[in-house]
């Protein structure tokens, strides 16, 4: 008996769920070589809000916990990536028309900078606060805290290492994320996603919207309860009109990328806010 293979559908990751797009929408996801591979949903408007409203219900609880707790959360997530390599090879081998070897090459980098990003949550504090100098009876302290909601258009290109690059620094401050992968290789942020659900990572810290960067990120710059933008893959839209709307609503943007996304402590820096505190010092 002949066995009738079965396309997958590709849904969104909203607060921790996989729906469909509300509007009903899909479209085609092909191989290097042109070839019909799967369906993935075409996120709208809609879909954004309810993923910005789910990224909000979260941040209190994941920027609450300690940089401890969300270091072995993330690395956690590592182990998982690492056990679920060959799907990411088969995707990046199909989707992106690389080498077997490229790929795997391209999986070991993915790894290691989520394992990196990891290891500063309960360190970049100490690099980014520090205590001042002032004059008089008093302790001043600066504390870097989480930005909150953070909108990301992801790279184009570079597959899973291009998004964990992406995704994985603004998670180490306690910032919840709504991601626009990929139009073109969606399958790497939606099988991240399915890694993101059988993980320690609650609901609603990472929102993944598959479907147009050009007609999803102005909702997003636009939304008021976003608070920042990295829009490290919007080099081919019109981002200059991107950063009007985010001004409009005081958001922290990041600038497109050209080349390969480094890994950097600024990348978790860039969305925290500087917190100051003055506290007496006791007299004896």
């Amino acid at each position: 008996m002949t066995h009738l293979a079965v396309p997958k559908t590709y849904k969104l990751y909203i607060g921790g769920k996989f729906p469909r797009s509300e509007s009903g929408r899909v479209y085609e996801v092909t191989t290097a070589k042109g070839e019909f591979l799967a369906n993935a949903a075409k996120a709208s408007r809609k879909d954004a809000r309810d993923a910005v409203s789910a990224a909000r219900a979260a941040v209190s609880g994941w920027s609450g916990a300690t940089g401890y707790n969300r270091g072995q959360v993330l690395y956690r997530v590592a182990e998982l990536l690492e056990g679920r390599r060959a799907q990411f090879v088969d995707e990046l081998t199909k989707v992106d028309g690389l080498t077997a070897a490229a790929a795997d090459k391209q999986v070991d980098a993915a790894i290691d900078a989520w394992v990196w990003y990891a290891g500063w949550a309960d360190k970049y504090a100490q690099v980014a606060g520090n205590g001042n100098p002032v004059a008089g009876p008093f302790f001043n302290i600066s504390v870097p805290e989480p930005t909150g909601v953070v909108a990301v258009v992801a790279p184009k290109e570079q597959g899973l290492f291009g998004l964990v690059s992406v995704i994985a620094p603004v998670l180490v401050s306690g910032n919840t994320v709504v991601v626009v992968a990929s139009e073109t290789s969606p399958l790497s942020a939606i099988s991240l996603s399915e890694v993101l659900a059988t993980s320690d990572v609650p609901g609603g810290v990472v929102n993944v919207l598959t479907g147009s960067a050009a007609e999803l990120a102005p909702w997003l710059a636009d939304h008021s309860d976003v608070n920042a933008v990295d829009l490290s893959g919007a080099g081919d839209l019109d981002w200059s009109d991107l950063q009007v709307k985010a001004a409009q609503t005081l958001k922290r943007v990041r600038e497109p990328e050209t080349g390969e996304v480094e890994r950097s402590v600024e990348r978790v820096t860039f969305f925290t806010e500087t917190k100051t505190v003055w506290h007496t010092k006791a007299l004896i």
